[in-house]
């Protein structure tokens, strides 16, 4: 006979018996009645009780996630608190730096402005600056034309007054 849990492999089967086969290679035939497709009942204890001990464990270390869950909630809690009375104070902060920095920002598109207009002033500048240079050079030439003029009228004058023929007073 065959201890009771013994795994069998089917070989073959009629109506009352079975052939099997042992894992250590023995095989022959055995009344189909005792033959059951799952574990004997001692097997399936051990398989229970080993899973019943695993979901026990399982059970421990969620019970402990739990709980601290609950208390990082509860550190959540407090930090958001403090986080919310952190907020109220750099949006009152905000507030008043906006309001301090908005004279800066008039003052610092006032000093744009401003330093527009100097460029254009001192582009205007130059440009006066030369055009009256030009001016200048432009006189400094008619003076020195009129005064080559007036030079060359004189020349011609006096060459004209001694070439003319000399009259006696007696005459």
């Amino acid at each position: 006979g065959l201890p009771s849990g013994t795994e069998l492999e089917v070989l073959g089967a009629d109506s009352e018996y079975t052939h099997v086969r042992t894992s250590s290679g023995l095989d022959g035939w055995i009344s189909t009645q005792y033959l059951v497709k799952e574990p004997i009942a001692r097997v399936q204890l051990v398989t229970t009780n080993n899973r019943i001990q695993a979901l026990e464990k399982q059970l421990a270390q969620r019970v402990e996630t739990l709980t601290e869950l609950r208390s990082n909630s509860t550190e959540a809690a407090s930090n958001s608190d403090r986080l919310a009375a952190q907020v109220t104070q750099l949006e009152a902060e905000l507030a008043e730096i906006k309001q301090v920095s908005s004279g800066a920002i008039d003052e610092h598109a006032r000093n744009q402005e401003l330093t527009s207009l100097n460029a254009r002033l001192r582009a205007e500048v130059d440009d006066l600056t030369e055009e009256s240079q030009r001016l200048e050079s432009s006189t400094q030439q008619r003076w020195l034309l009129i005064g080559g003029v007036l030079v060359l009228g004189g020349l011609v004058a006096g060459v004209a007054i001694k070439a003319r023929p000399r009259r006696s007073g007696w005459s």
